[in-house]
């Protein structure tokens, strides 16, 4: 009787993988996306996502996008943020619970750069999906990936699968 069980159990590990996640996910990527997208979320996240799902659907991204400037990075340098092809999954989605919580500060200052950094985000984003790589192929920077997951939960214009 055991060994019957046994033989019909799945070889799905439910502990290893969310039913969000996709093959080659572990399982906090997706489902923390969503969990992410389940809290307050500023317009300009919004905002920007859902040009990244318009402009990609539609456009593909057949246009060369510009890598961001030398200013960019250093806003970014400035809150210890790596550019997006050094960033990891977990990285990735600590940088975007903060840019979530500085966007709702009172701090005018730190709202502007958190709407900045987002707007860097973006465009380093469309970038990779314009050249279809990134330049740093290691599966452990894969914080772009984290990043279009973001987009697509809190995007209006997701999928309904």
């Amino acid at each position: 009787m055991i060994e019957e069980i046994v033989s019909k159990k799945s070889d799905f590990d439910l502990t290893s993988k969310s039913s969000f996640s996709k093959a080659d996910e572990a399982f906090t990527s997706r489902s923390f996306a969503a969990l992410l997208a389940k809290n307050f979320i500023p317009y300009s996240h919004k905002k920007l996502a859902d040009n990244y799902i318009i402009v990609k659907r539609i456009f593909k991204f057949q246009a060369v996008q510009s890598r961001i400037n030398n200013t960019e990075k250093a806003l970014l340098a400035k809150y210890d943020f790596n550019t997006l092809e050094y960033t990891t999954v977990k990285q990735m989605y600590e940088e975007l619970r903060l840019l979530q919580k500085w966007s709702a500060s009172d701090d005018e200052k730190l709202k502007h750069d958190a709407d900045t950094i987002m707007e860097i985000r973006t465009r380093e984003l469309k970038f990779i999906d314009a050249n279809s790589y990134a330049n740093i192929s290691n599966e452990i920077y894969k914080g772009y990936i984290a990043l279009e997951h973001y987009f697509e939960e809190i995007s209006k214009y997701k999928d309904s699968k």
